[in-house]
């Protein structure tokens, strides 16, 4: 009898609901992919079939409310998240534009269509013609999955949506304030204050109190429950202000871009958990409360329903082909603006939920049942085209090329990093700058070396390079990135590396500043030397006293003449991914005439358009490195190898000054790549025996 029961629908154990939601979140894909249809739409449909007004399965209990309400947080915050903010600063115009005209067209044709063709009042019309003005970015993740989310379309979406939910917020809460008797100058003005003062809390506090937490708290699920605790904080502290929560999720994610690179084992958990439960239990959720029935009950039901999809769906393609034409954008990035944007979901829920609970004085209701009906099938229709529309173009965009602002700059080989684990408490900050630094979407992977000198390695040694192989390992992997884990013997460490550099075929390395063991032991000790003469890869000595992630200004010393190097264009484009993926300020020192080469380069590396170019009439290292740094900052110091064309005697004294200076606490010295000179011979090194 338990057991029949256990059965009996709708299904009310938790055990089994939860179940359920994730045979549908397994195999919705699989058997949706098949058919080439979005994932998303499945989800839906899905949500749909064991609703209460499908097969009544499940029950919309408070389960879904909860991971619904997460799930909407999730979407919003990540949108931030993943939000180029550097594109979107030169976008912002577009951005602003494509936010008006997707709000006040359909605004426009919202009220026009609800009091000609549904006979509706002035104030239901413009409740109604908001909530086709806002928009859910449902389809995202296919954006995400494809890995456009800093396409251009794509964050002038996002800056448009930020600026349509707002003003259709807006609308609703002035709506509902004249029909609960809080419409007085008094109501407004405090929501005016407390959404300012709210916004101005996150904007300043948040960023503060992230980059505390992750420079002192390093352990993985501290990081990612303390980031969920910012998101909802941030919604529960602009509810409480009056607006909608989303609201604050978002700006969440964009005040904490900087501080979580879209290459880093925390962005990966975030994603993962978000696309693989939360958003998936949002989806699942919308569909349960979808009526498909009300298209066949007769009435006007059908007739709402249609006049608020077409309404809904044509304005915001209007919008996207004005922004368009405006712009001289391309085909396929309308057709990603008008995908993104046509979904309704969240704002248009609250929206309707609200008119729907307000009685006029009538006693009828200011949004009635065809209304909540109409709008709930409007939601179907929308997801699915948002979806699909989506998703045919972002398979364009994907395989035909971005535009010319995207472009990588160093070719399309494969990038391969070697990181030496010699010691433990460097590892994981030297891997986190290899993160930052790799061609994202490359397919380029990590070499994690632990080399045992062949004579007098103890055993305790050889079990920690091991552990250093898999820390190694494990952070890279967390950022799903591959990792060649090898330990070899050798006759040096300085040759176990060169010989893997070689056997690996890898392109760049990254070694952790020498730990003196004694008086006379050098500050580079002898290792750099022999790597810098046994390989003409791009080297780079890091010493990071905090995660790099946490780097607020990044100074950046270039001798003259480093443009003629070869190198030159690899490490710029190093930095400048580095910069974009922490999102920190660049400062630039050097002499007038390689400065004017950086700068006519640096926005095709990568840079921010606030970058500082700073060129004196003679470089100094002395003087420039004299003044001092905050804990915050980072400097990095372009050396090159003896006989090159930027080489300066000067930078010789580079290890006295590095460990005369206690404020410089992080710093990165590059030596860039060269041209294979194996079999040359040059002054610094006449018998050839580099």
């Amino acid at each position: 009898m338990n057991l029949l029961s256990a059965f009996e629908l709708p299904v009310t154990d938790p055990t089994w609901i939860f179940l359920i939601v994730l045979v549908i979140i397994l195999f919705a894909p699989i058997l949706l992919g098949k058919l080439r249809i979005p994932h998303i739409i499945g989800m839906i449909l899905a949500g749909v079939a064991i609703g209460e007004f499908g097969f009544n399965i499940l029950e919309r209990d408070s389960s879904f409310e909860l991971f619904g309400r997460v799930g909407l947080f999730y979407i919003m915050f990540l949108a931030g998240l993943e939000m180029d903010l550097e594109d979107f600063r030169k976008n912002k115009v577009k951005g602003l534009v494509f936010g008006l005209l997707t709000f006040s067209i359909p605004m426009i044709l919202g009220i026009w269509s609800s009091i000609s063709l549904l006979d509706y009042s002035l104030t239901t019309s413009i409740l109604l013609a908001s909530m086709y003005a806002s928009h859910t970015l449902v389809a995202y993740p296919i954006v995400s999955r494809y890995g456009l989310a800093r396409q251009r379309s794509v964050n002038i979406t996002i800056g448009g949506t930020v600026i349509t939910v707002t003003l259709a917020l807006i609308i609703l809460a002035v709506i509902s304030g004249m029909y609960k008797g809080t419409s007085d100058s008094l109501y407004w003005l405090l929501l005016f204050v407390n959404v300012v003062l709210i916004s101005l809390l996150i904007v300043f506090c948040f960023p503060m109190l992230g980059r505390w937490f992750f420079r002192k708290y390093d352990d993985p699920v501290m990081q990612f429950v303390f980031v969920l605790a910012m998101v909802f904080l941030g919604g529960g502290l602009m509810s409480l202000a009056g607006m909608e929560g989303i609201l604050g999720a978002f700006l969440v994610g964009i005040v904490l871009n900087p501080l979580i690179p879209r290459v880093s084992p925390l962005m990966n958990r975030l994603e993962f958990v978000g696309n693989a439960l939360f958003i998936p239990y949002f989806l699942i959720g919308v569909g349960m409360i979808i009526d498909l029935r009300t298209l066949f009950a007769g009435g006007t039901a059908l007739k709402v329903a249609v006049v608020m999809t077409v309404v809904a769906t044509l304005s915001k393609w209007l919008a996207a082909w004005g922004t368009q034409k405006l712009f001289s954008m391309s085909r396929n990035e309308r057709g990603m603006m008008f995908g993104l944007s046509n979904a309704q979901a969240a704002a248009t829920l609250a929206a309707v939920l609200v008119g729907h609970e307000i009685i006029m004085e009538n006693g009828e209701r200011l949004l009635n049942d065809d209304v909540l009906n109409g709008t709930v099938v409007m939601i179907l229709f929308t997801c699915i085209i948002s979806s699909l529309v989506t998703d045919w173009f972002g398979r364009k965009l994907a395989t035909g090329g971005r535009p010319s602002d995207d472009s990588e700059t160093s070719g399309s080989s494969k990038e391969r990093i070697l990181i030496p684990v010699a010691n433990p408490d460097t590892i994981e900050n030297l891997v986190n700058l290899g993160l930052v630094i790799k061609k994202p979407r490359s397919g380029g992977d990590f070499v994690a070396l632990s080399v045992n000198v062949d004579s007098g390695t103890s055993s305790s040694a050889l079990e920690q390079g091991r552990r250093g192989l898999e820390m190694a390992a494990r952070v890279a992997a967390a950022a799903d990135v591959n990792v060649n884990m090898v330990s070899r013997y050798d006759i040096s460490v300085s040759s176990g590396i060169i010989h893997t550099i070689k056997e690996y075929s890898v392109t760049d390395v990254i070694i952790g500043l020498h730990q003196k063991s004694g008086f006379l032991d050098s500050f580079f000790g002898a290792l750099t030397g022999n790597l810098l003469k046994g390989t003409n890869l791009e080297i780079m000595v890091a010493r990071l006293a905090m995660p790099v992630n946490t780097v607020k200004d990044m100074t950046v010393i270039v001798p003259p003449g480093a443009e003629y190097e070869a190198g030159f264009a690899r490490w710029m484009e190093h930095l400048g991914r580095m910069s974009g993926q922490i999102g920190c300020r660049v400062r630039f020192v050097s002499e007038s005439a390689t400065m004017e080469q950086i700068r006519k380069k640096s926005v095709l590396y990568g840079f921010s358009t606030s970058s500082r170019f700073e060129p004196v009439a003679r470089l100094s290292l002395h003087e420039q490195m004299s003044a001092g740094m905050n804990p915050d900052d980072i400097l990095v110091v372009v050396s090159a190898r003896q006989g090159t064309i930027s080489y300066d005697p000067a930078s010789d004294k580079l290890p006295q000054l590095l460990s005369r200076n206690p404020s410089i606490l992080n710093f990165i010295i590059i030596y860039p790549e060269q041209v294979d000179m194996k079999d040359m011979v040059t002054f610094s090194d006449p018998m050839g025996n580099s």
